[in-house]
């Protein structure tokens, strides 16, 4: 793949995140709407519960949206350096396919299953034997 072509795609990439960051910053956007303080307006808790939900929810899509426009920042800086399309695990090339799909992809298919895999693991509870059966002799 031609260099101008995945700097069109990084590009690309960026639009489309920037688009939607600014539609989340926006002025009528939950993440944006109001202060946090009460309003002196008596609301039912209800309201106040979706609205922090919704709140929340906007934030962690933003969360999302910077983390992506950083891969594509660093997908760039590999571009330069002329590490793009390597895998930073492994060492090997990241199928093209891949990388026509996600551009700022960092790892190949085997190792992002590994790391996610890893993710998974570590973000479960871990089991203190609560709630066992012991057996007597």
């Amino acid at each position: 793949m031609k260099d101008d072509t995945i700097r069109k795609r990084l590009a690309a990439a960026s639009d489309r995140l920037l688009a939607l960051r600014s539609s989340l910053l926006g002025p009528d956007s939950a993440a944006s709407a109001g202060s946090p303080e009460p309003s002196g307006n008596e609301e039912h808790p209800a309201d106040i519960a979706s609205e922090t939900f919704e709140r929340s929810k906007d934030l962690s899509i933003l969360l999302g949206v910077e983390a992506g426009l950083a891969d594509v920042e660093r997908a760039s800086d590999r571009l330069a350096s002329g590490t793009y399309g390597i895998c930073e695990a492994c060492g090997k090339p990241i199928n093209p396919g891949r990388l026509e799909a996600l551009p700022a992809a960092r790892y190949c298919t085997k190792d992002q299953a590994r790391m996610e895999r890893e993710l998974s693991m570590s973000s479960r509870p871990r089991s203190r034997g609560y709630g066992r059966i012991a057996l007597a002799d």
